[in-house]
């Protein structure tokens, strides 16, 4: 019987995973009416719904989706189980699932993966790079890195280092229009406003332990960082970004920093992992290697984040 359910189990998952039977089924090498048939058997046992099928869909029930995340849970401890067993667990191998947001994931963290993937040649990543909080549990992730103030949590957490919120514009729009000394003056401005940097459509500005507000009045918004960086270059005016994200323009000094005295405080970036207690080998050399990577990267050290 218990070989059954983790049998279902994992027909399950990989039907929600795949969002069909039908690949379920190649995934798993069964056939199409087996996997149906599991499924329905699970239901039945279960006496829930948890998958809303159309003749186009599959997706997930409210209760579909709590079952998920037990099941991705508990195969993965009994994966995990299996390893130790073996004698395997101090050798990192496996699948782990690593998230972020879509441009430090482009930027910062690819080459820290590849790096990893050559140093441990029985790993695997997969990443889900996305501009929103993804839950660890509910959506099958293992390891995380937030650019965040943290709440409290039951998550571990290791800070890696920090990132400003800067202005910049091109040097030819300065040169035309002039250079902000201080916020107001940003009135007289064109402003490219990157809405993920407007939280209640204020910028906020500190200079000695003073928090001073501006609400940024623009004709451009734009809701993509490549986007407001592009707009920047082209000289269409003053933008708020991440330090990371305009790193390499400052470098080559195709953007300037302004109102630098005014930052805020830098923001914190965090590793977050959801194993308590004895974590898997797989999991501790991602964690290990993002953490010992990021700490040295100079992007997330910045000169601002004493203040």
């Amino acid at each position: 019987m218990a070989v059954d359910r983790l049998q279902t189990m994992t027909v399950f998952l990989a039907v929600a995973e795949e969002a069909g039977f039908a690949p379920a089924a190649r995934r798993l090498h069964m056939s199409p009416p087996s996997v149906t048939r599991a499924v329905t058997e699970l239901e039945a046992r279960l006496g829930a719904r948890l998958l809303h099928r159309t003749t186009r869909s599959v997706k997930l029930t409210e209760a579909g989706h709590s079952y998920l995340a037990d099941c991705r849970r508990i195969l993965s401890e009994i994966e995990e189980a299996d390893r130790h067993a073996a004698g395997v667990h101090a050798i990192p191998s496996g699948r782990v699932t690593v998230t972020a947001s879509v441009m430090f994931g482009r930027m910062v963290l690819v080459p820290v993966l590849l790096d990893l993937l050559d140093r441990y040649p029985d790993l695997s990543v997969a990443t889900l790079f996305v501009d929103r909080v993804a839950h660890l549990i509910e959506e099958g992730i293992d390891v995380a890195v937030r650019i965040a103030e943290l709440p409290d949590s039951s998550m571990t957490a290791v800070r890696v280092g920090s990132v400003r919120r800067v202005l910049c514009a091109s040097p030819d729009y300065l040169a035309a229009r002039g250079r902000p000394r201080v916020p107001s003056d940003l009135s007289g401005h064109e402003i490219v406003d990157f809405v993920n940097m407007t939280p209640g459509g204020e910028w906020a500005f500190e200079k000695d332990g003073q928090t001073r507000t501006f609400k940024p009045r623009s004709r451009l918004l734009l809701n993509n960082a490549d986007a407001a960086i592009a707009a920047a270059l082209a000289g269409h005016g003053i933008t708020r970004l991440l330090s990371y994200m305009v790193a390499p323009h400052l470098e080559a000094g195709t953007l300037e920093i302004v109102l630098e005295d005014h930052e805020p405080p830098a923001v914190p970036v965090h590793v977050l992992h959801k194993e308590p207690g004895q974590t898997s080998a797989r999991v501790r050399a991602v964690v290990d290697h993002l953490v010992q990577s990021l700490r040295r990267d100079p992007a997330l050290a910045p000169r601002a984040d004493a203040r």
